[in-house]
């Protein structure tokens, strides 16, 4: 991962006491709660339903075993035990006492974490593919791309106060792991016929009340090039973007309205005008960035390893675990392992102390000092070598790792909802729950095959609903809470937004409702088929007839 230099490590401890400063006025009186609130935001420190939550960044979802150790401090330290990841691949406690956050922020600090830039309308901590660096499928590393984002965009003076939030996602592999096709800017790394890499910019995807799959603005932005153009993106978006509406001020809005066409004309006008010398990353600098990723030292091994095999043939629980969350490396003898935060009765994306400092043991001993964080609220060791697959197995399966169900059905993600958040209607986690017990039998949740369900408990979307297989929305009715479904989203490359089912279900109608989806499904997929691919096939109505039909 990039290393922290002098000046990087200067900056947090300026930032974590000029916090300290504001939070000690405030808890003066100093200063009104109004007053504050910008400067709590600032730092990622949110006010919720019961106490403060801070969200903490975490770059591209690429952290080290001392900054997990750290986390795991706070978690036991400030927290109730455990801190939950986000669908952006950051991390959120949700019990802070707000005389503790500055000591926080100075502990983060320590090991080169922060909260800068995790909220408020500027440009958001830059996420990734987290296998990158692992994958063969890749052309390049992404973390690199995204390390020159995070440095361009930090504390950037032109874009620190935008008409809204502003995210962006980057891969550099065909299978898209980031959802970029539903962020503000997508940015897909490219090879060219020539061998040259280049982006295709993907603007103006979003959810929220109005999602968009982002249209593409250019197919084919060469890389040296690429903060430049970002540059006038950023532009046209801070000179058109609405701020006297909250809610038609993000850029999916503005492209909406402008049509994609008339965006990228008004962008390439804009672009036309920056000075690429002083704008765009001069080469040795990019050769600075890309060297401070460490090389993983990888061992010459052979592609099969026979303790792996063994060990697959004599326990069918490792064998069911190697089939759901191992995925292949680009380098012979070694494996991309998914550890699962969807433990039956768990709660989507929590981490408790203890796991997370199994996790960074696992990481430190068997996987090159690299943990990630993935879109889809689980953990990821990179770089595994396949003879030490049963070893890291039985760890996980020690600390309650090594739930085999990644992409599987119960592999839910959920937003905090009503159970912590201010802005929700309906609690999503019993949601998660519900369904994950529903389908608690593995040989038929692996019978049932890949089945992404996402839930929100409102509109804003966070449990990225709308790009699920299954959606499941939070709604408030007349003060009871009700679920709406949709069916036929994706966030992956073919993404799409779903469409909704019919009438809002009570909670307890849910998980018997996607059982009885499930159901349909089964009953006319075709060999290979995944949820997805026979919805886009048969389309809704025998979805909506399996659910409503006895109502009716």
């Amino acid at each position: 991962m990039y290393q922290y230099d002098i000046i990087d490590k200067e900056f947090l401890v300026d930032r974590s006491n000029e916090f300290r400063g504001q939070v000690a006025r405030r808890l003066a009186g100093e200063i009104t709660e109004d007053q504050f609130k910008p400067l709590r935001l600032m730092n990622g420190l949110y006010l919720q339903l019961h106490a403060y939550m801070l969200r903490i960044a975490v770059p591209y979802g690429s952290l080290n075993p001392t900054q997990v150790r750290r986390l795991a401090e706070i978690a036991r330290d400030y927290d109730k035990g455990y801190g939950h990841f986000t669908t952006r691949q950051n991390i959120q406690f949700n019990w802070i006492k707000l005389k503790d956050a500055p000591d926080i922020l100075d502990k983060l600090a320590e090991v080169d974490l922060h909260a800068i830039q995790t909220s408020g309308n500027c440009i958001r901590n830059t996420t990734s593919d987290p296998y990158a660096g692992a994958t063969a499928e890749e052309i390049d590393d992404p973390r690199v791309w995204s390390e020159v984002i995070r440095q361009w965009s930090t504390l950037h003076p032109e874009f620190s106060f935008l008409p809204r939030k502003f995210k962006i996602a980057i891969t550099a592999s065909a299978k898209d792991r980031t959802a970029a096709k539903v962020h503000d800017i997508g940015l897909l790394l490219r090879q060219g016929r020539d061998g040259s890499h280049g982006f295709e910019v993907i603007v103006g995807g979003g959810q929220g009340r109005t999602p968009y799959v982002g249209p593409t603005i250019k197919q084919f932005l060469p890389t040296d090039r690429l903060l430049s153009y970002l540059e006038a993106v950023l532009r046209v978006y801070n000179r058109h973007g609405r701020r006297d509406n909250i809610y038609k001020a993000r850029i999916k809005i503005l492209v909406a309205a402008l049509g994609a066409e008339e965006f990228a004309r008004q962008v390439e006008e804009e672009w036309s005008k920056i000075d690429a010398a002083r704008a765009d990353l001069p080469a040795a600098e990019l050769a600075r960035i890309r060297a401070s990723f460490a090389k993983t030292p990888f061992e010459i091994l052979p592609a099969r390893s026979e303790a792996f095999e063994l060990a697959k043939a004599n326990d069918s629980a490792f064998a069911r675990f190697v089939r759901n969350n191992v995925r292949a490396h680009k380098q012979p003898g070694y494996a991309i392992v998914e550890i699962s935060l969807k433990a039956q009765e768990q709660t989507p994306g929590d981490a408790t102390a203890e796991q997370l400092e199994v996790a960074a043991d696992l990481a430190e001993r068997f996987g090159f000092n690299d943990l990630r964080v993935t879109h889809a609220q689980n953990l990821v060791l990179p770089h595994v070598k396949l003879d030490d697959l049963p070893t890291v197995f039985a760890a996980l399966q020690a600390a309650g790792l090594a739930t085999p169900n990644i992409d599987l059905i119960s592999d839910i993600i959920a937003c905090p909802g009503l159970d912590y958040c201010a802005l929700a209607n309906a609690r999503a986690i019993p949601i998660a729950q519900d369904i994950a017990r529903q389908f608690a039998d593995l040989d038929r949740a692996e019978n049932v095959g890949e089945l992404k369900i996402k839930i929100s408990g409102c509109i804003n979307a966070c449990g990225h609903h709308h790009v699920a297989h299954i959606g499941v929305l939070g709604v408030d009715k007349k003060g009871e809470e009700f679920y709406q479904l949709s069916l036929g989203g994706s966030g992956a490359e073919d993404a799409s937004i779903g469409k909704i089912l019919g009438p809002a279900l009570p909670a307890d109608k849910v998980a018997t409702a996607v059982d009885q989806l499930v159901g349909a499904y089964l009953s006319v997929r075709t060999d290979g088929e995944r949820f997805l691919d026979t919805y886009r096939r048969v389309g809704l109505e025998p979805f909506k007839e399996a659910v409503y039909a006895q109502a009716d």
